[in-house]
C-alpha cells in the first residue's frame, strides 16, 4: 500500500509461472490448474513506495490527517472515523512488535479491508479464532505463497497469542459491514494496472475486453491507500454473471449444492459459519479456488470440497459477482 502507481511491468504469462511454481502439491491439472492472475495481482519488480513529503493526508469526512511515513506503519492503524466504531483494541490497534502487525493496519479499524485481503468484520467470533489457527498449522495456505498479504497473515499467525487472538476476534465479529462493493456487468473495463496487490484504474481512458475475469478496483484510488474505511469498490464481471451465480449459489445439480445449506437461507451465516455476502468477489474467488486446490485445507475445507470440486474459473466468476451484490 501507499506506493506510486506504475504500469503493470509484469506480464500476465510471467504471473501465470509464478503461480505455476507456487501451486499447491496435489492441485488438479485443467480449467482451474492455475490461480486466476486477476483475482492474485502481484506487484512488479520496479513497483516503488510513494516519497513522503511530510505532507498529511486526508481523506473525506474526517479531521484527521497522517503522513505516508505513519500510513505505512505496520504497528499503528489509521482511525479516520473514530465516532464509527468502539475504540480499537491494542492488537487492533498497535499489534505487537516486532512479528505481529496492527490488524486495524490491513484490514482497516472497522474491518472493510480490501481486494487484496479480507473484509472481517461482523465474521463470527469462532470463525476468526478458527482461521488463525488454521494459518499457525499450516492447515491453511495460499495458491501464491510469496504474494505479500497472505505471506503476512501465515506469518503473523505464527507469532500472535491465543488471548490477542481472541481479542481481535471479539472486536471484529461485534462489528457491522457495510456494503463498499459495486458490481457492474460489462464486455469492457477500464485497463488496469497493480497498485499495491490490488488492480488500479490506470487512467489513461483505455478500455479492453473483460474476458474471464472479475476486475475490482478503488472507486478512489489515493483514499484506499490512505486506509480510509469509507472506501469504495467497483467489481467489473462479464455480462450474464450475476444471474448465472445465482443459479449456482442456489444449487445446481450435478455441478455444485446449495449454499445456504451450510450459510442460511439469507446466506448471513449460521454459528460459526460465516457470512459471504456483500464483500470483495476477488477474495471470494480466491477462497473457492484454494479450497479445490487444497491450499486451504482447515476444520472445515472437507464441507467446501464437494461444493467446488467442479467448479471452473467462470463458476467462481459468477457465484462472486451475485454474492457481492447481495447486502452483507
Amino acid at each position: 500500500m501507499l506506493h506510486t502507481i506504475r504500469p503493470l511491468t509484469l506480464s500476465l504469462a510471467a504471473i501465470a509461472a509464478l503461480a505455476a511454481a507456487s501451486r499447491p502439491a496435489g492441485a488438479p491439472r485443467g480449467a482451474a490448474a492455475d490461480p486466476p492472475a486477476w483475482a492474485y495481482p502481484v506487484n512488479p519488480p520496479d513497483f516503488k513506495p510513494r516519497v513522503d513529503d511530510g505532507t498529511p493526508r486526508r481523506v473525506p469526512d474526517s479531521t484527521a490527517g497522517y503522513t505516508v511515513t505513519q500510513l505505512r506503519d505496520l504497528f499503528a492503524a489509521p482511525v479516520w472515523h473514530p465516532e464509527e466504531h468502539p475504540p480499537l483494541p491494542p492488537i487492533v490497534a498497535q499489534g505487537r512488535k516486532p512479528a505481529v502487525f496492527a490488524c486495524g493496519v490491513c484490514h482497516r479499524a472497522d474491518g472493510p479491508g480490501g481486494p487484496e485481503n479480507a473484509n472481517i468484520a461482523g465474521l463470527p467470533a469462532a470463525y476468526i479464532v478458527q482461521q488463525m489457527d488454521d494459518y499457525k498449522s499450516g492447515a491453511r495456505t495460499t495458491a501464491l505463497p510469496d504474494r505479500a498479504p497472505q505471506k503476512n497473515m501465515i506469518a503473523l499467525s505464527k507469532a500472535i497469542t491465543d488471548a490477542e487472538v481472541q481479542e481481535a476476534a471479539a472486536y471484529f465479529s461485534a462489528l457491522k459491514p457495510r456494503h463498499n462493493v459495486r458490481v457492474v456487468e460489462a464486455a469492457e473495463v477500464p485497463k488496469t494496472v497493480v497498485g499495491g496487490w490490488f488492480l488500479a484504474d490506470a487512467k489513461t481512458g483505455e478500455r479492453e475486453p473483460i474476458g474471464g475475469r472479475i476486475i475490482e478496483m478503488p472507486e478512489n484510488t489515493e483514499q484506499f491507500e490512505n486506509r480510509d474505511t469509507h472506501s469504495r469498490f467497483t467489481a467489473y464481471v462479464p455480462p450474464g454473471s450475476i444471474a448465472r451465480g445465482r443459479a449456482l449459489v442456489e444449487g445446481v445439480p450435478g455441478k455444485t449444492v446449495a449454499c445456504a445449506t451450510c450459510h442460511g437461507p439469507d446466506l448471513k451465516g449460521l454459528a460459526a459459519v460465516p457470512p459471504i455476502v456483500g464483500r470483495s468477489p476477488s477474495y471470494a474467488v480466491r477462497q473457492l479456488y484454494e479450497f479445490q486446490t487444497g491450499a486451504r485445507n482447515g476444520a472445515t475445507a472437507a464441507l467446501m470440497k464437494p461444493v467446488v470440486e467442479k467448479l471452473e474459473v467462470e463458476d467462481m466468476i459468477a457465484i462472486a459477482a451475485y454474492l457481492t451484490t447481495r447486502e452483507p
